[in-house]
């Protein structure tokens, strides 16, 4: 799946995070089980410790972050989350081309960033795609979803750029 347009837009029922943090528990919980198997690495560049206790809780093995660290392992991880704006990185471009060089094929990136601002996430994904990641998929988290028969607005917080090392693109894992 090479993750090219049109991308799939999933709609995840999560609490939103608390003031100054990227998710909520359940936003991690759901990044990890869906994105991830128990022998694979996630790297944790989200704000608080949502993502962190969820790696512990689903028996997964994480590199645990502040942004600015220097190095990211070795070993090729099949889970990048992070907030957005990434800090670590002198533009989105780079920040993407790090991601690339440290995703095992077929690895995702998810980033994270408040719901709203419209031009974000085309940017995101421009610059994902200069550094050779597909986009995969939107989720959309909201903390109310409409109920049968009534016409309401989802209660939409948090917006869920999947970004993937595609092994499609030149018919095995790329370089």
């Amino acid at each position: 799946m090479p993750g090219d347009p049109p991308v799939p837009i999933t709609v995840w029922p999560v609490p939103a995070p608390q003031q100054g943090e990227t998710m909520s528990t359940a936003m991690g919980v759901r990044l990890v089980h869906n994105l991830t198997h128990p022998s694979d690495l996630i790297i944790d560049m989200a704000v608080g410790p949502q993502l962190a206790r969820a790696v512990i809780a689903a028996h997964r093995r994480s590199h645990l972050h502040a942004p600015r660290q220097v190095g990211w392992g070795r070993e090729a991880a099949t889970l990048i989350v992070t907030g957005w704006p990434a800090d670590d990185a002198a533009s989105p471009v780079d920040f993407f081309a790090r991601c690339h060089a440290t995703l095992a094929p077929g690895g995702c990136v998810a980033v994270l960033l408040p719901h709203g601002d419209v031009i974000a996430p085309v940017d995101i994904v421009i610059a994902a795609k200069r550094a050779r990641l597909a986009y995969l998929q939107h989720i959309v988290a909201a903390d109310r979803l409409p109920r049968r028969g009534r016409r309401e607005q989802l209660d939409i917080h948090t917006d869920v750029l999947i970004l993937t090392r595609s092994v499609a693109q030149t018919g095995g894992a790329d370089g």
